[in-house]
């Protein structure tokens, strides 16, 4: 380990926190969303966030089914932790990938790397490779899961346990809302949770290759994605509500 990362990335070199009640709180709520919706699906990024949910709802055995977008961009680092999540739980996410037409209507028109010349054609594609995808992969479901924390950026500083996603018509957990980056590592090292290689490097978020770069000391956590937006902004589509939070508490 370099020296160079550790000043880049604070998460995993962090020391263990006590998680003791947030676990047995997190663990209660997934249960009883289980327990409340016959078909609810956790959305994994493959990140670590998304990996603690993998691995309580793998411990607890819970009626959860796991998907993840696989957007076409992804690094290898962050498609390898599938085959390792594979090895530890006999068990992986559910890969769903983007309708190759819409792919190839994109690239056609605007090119393959477009998404860097404004912000309304970075959204164009984030809609092709991610928010389509996870509305195919959300239909019928009753309730959604993700690893959103508050911590993570200004779009989610408001971020609630429940909401109503109004955009799909159904119920949306965050579970790890109130969870720190240190919370996080240290239940990592305290069930062996696989991770993604590039946490290690500097990348504490992590979304498609060309989007996401390291992130510096004092940064925010989001930084590095989609780094040349506003960061008060940055949201691909899929969680719509963090930004409607934000321009809520603009207008009071």
């Amino acid at each position: 380990m370099t020296e160079s990362i550790v000043t880049v990335f604070r998460g995993p070199h962090q020391p263990d926190t006590d998680i003791t009640a947030k676990l047995h709180a997190l663990e209660t709520l997934l249960v009883q969303a289980a327990a409340e919706f016959a078909d609810i699906r956790l959305a994994s990024s493959l990140a670590a966030e998304d990996n603690v949910l993998f691995d309580v709802v793998a411990r607890l055995k819970l009626n959860i089914s796991v998907f993840s977008l696989e957007t076409g961009r992804l690094n290898a680092e962050t498609l390898a932790v599938v085959p390792a999540l594979q090895a530890k739980y006999g068990k992986a996410p559910t890969l769903v990938h983007p309708q190759a037409q819409a792919v190839e209507a994109y690239v056609s028109s605007h090119g393959q790397d477009a998404f860097y010349d404004s912000v309304e054609l970075r959204k164009a594609c984030c809609d092709v490779r991610k928010v389509e995808p996870l509305n195919r992969a959300l239909l019928g479901a009753q309730a959604w899961i993700t690893g959103q924390r508050r911590a993570q950026a200004a779009t989610r500083k408001e971020l609630p346990v429940r909401e109503a996603d109004e955009t799909r018509g159904m119920v949306k957990f965050n579970p790890l809302s109130d969870w720190s980056e240190a919370d996080i590592w240290t239940y990592i090292r305290r069930f062996a949770v696989p991770v993604n290689a590039l946490h290690f490097e500097g990348y504490p978020s992590i979304g498609c290759q060309p989007c996401t770069r390291p992130v510096t000391l004092g940064e925010d956590i989001r930084a590095g994605r989609w780094w040349w937006e506003d960061p008060t902004l940055k949201e691909c589509g899929l969680h719509a509500g963090n930004l409607n939070r934000i321009t809520a508490l603009k207008s009071v």
